[in-house]
């Protein structure tokens, strides 16, 4: 049932593209904040669960109608285009003023179009990739790297300042958050890959696994993903926290934009290709650190049992 008392306190009102493991917990800061969310997700058992805690089940056309503005928190440039464009594109129901925040990781082109084509119905973008994992999302304490015009984030203050911890403004126009997302997603991809390296190496030299994840993240070879992945290693957890197939997609747009550049990129493109051969051997929905699997087929090596439950 529709909470109208939340709707009538509501401090702005905001769509909600996307409920996965990001998007749900970023709605559940908005909410948190006092902002009017109308959430959707083809998933129907999620949707139905945010809009109870929400309070509200509207139709899209009757929420676009009245949102301040749209967050997109989907996987790609076609799932944005879709939302946008498509045979219920919110571009053809948002009213003039309202802002698209883009949260996914998308080639910087892309983004640049997708603010030129709104402009021409009087929607404002937002280029504003997101980085900080489900958890941090949920706290309301991501780091959101943005480019657009001064209206665009003036219109999207109040999704910002619930969603995120740091917003970095990075230009008055699209592009450059979509760049330095991919400066990000880079050095993420590698510091996986190495991790998931790091700890095969080390089993196989006769090293536990709880050992390692022990003594490294007080070692000056540690990095922040390393600290995160090691203890879904240590669990035997490769459930899709964050997927391989997200790092084909993301190192493919790095990889790309930088042979544009003219600018080769060996060890990038080392990641990528491991992230691809996990995704050929059937691993592309489980969690990124299922990486572990490709050295233990080709070494023998024993990875550590599962160790959590099922939720």
């Amino acid at each position: 049932m529709m909470n109208t008392a939340m709707q009538d306190n509501a401090v702005g009102n905001f769509l909600l593209i996307g409920l996965g493991a990001m998007g749900y917990g970023m709605g559940s800061s908005l909410l948190r904040a006092g902002l009017g969310v109308d959430g959707f997700d083809l998933n129907g058992d999620t949707q139905a669960r945010f809009r109870a805690e929400a309070g509200r089940d509207r139709p899209l056309a009757v929420a676009a109608g009245e949102a301040d503005g749209a967050i997109l928190v989907v996987v790609n440039a076609a799932q944005t285009r879709e939302a946008l464009f498509g045979a219920n594109g919110l571009a053809a129901m948002l009213k003039p003023g309202a802002v698209v925040i883009s949260c996914a990781t998308i080639d910087p082109q892309q983004a640049i179009a997708f603010e030129q084509e709104l402009a021409e119905k009087g929607i404002l973008y937002l280029d504003a990739p997101i980085s900080g994992g489900s958890a941090r999302a949920a706290q309301g304490k991501l780091s959101v790297m943005a480019s657009g015009s001064a209206e665009a984030f003036e219109k999207a203050q109040p999704a910002l300042d619930a969603m995120a911890e740091t917003v970095f403004r990075l230009g008055d126009r699209a592009g450059p958050g979509s760049a330095m997302k991919s400066v990000n997603q880079l050095l993420a991809g590698i510091h996986i890959a190495a991790a998931a390296e790091a700890f095969s190496f080390g089993i196989a030299q006769g090293l536990d696994a709880d050992q390692i994840m022990q003594v490294i993240p007080a070692c000056a070879g540690s990095s922040w993903m390393f600290e995160n992945r090691g203890p879904y290693i240590t669990d035997g957890d490769y459930r899709p926290h964050s997927a391989i197939d997200i790092f084909v997609k993301d190192l493919g747009i790095v990889t790309d934009a930088a042979s544009g550049a003219k600018l080769d990129l060996p060890v990038s493109q080392a990641a990528l290709e491991r992230y691809r051969a996990a995704s050929a051997e059937g691993m592309g929905r489980e969690g990124d650190i299922a990486l572990m699997k490709l050295y233990a087929a080709q070494s023998g090596i024993d990875l550590p049992p599962k160790r959590y439950e099922d939720k």
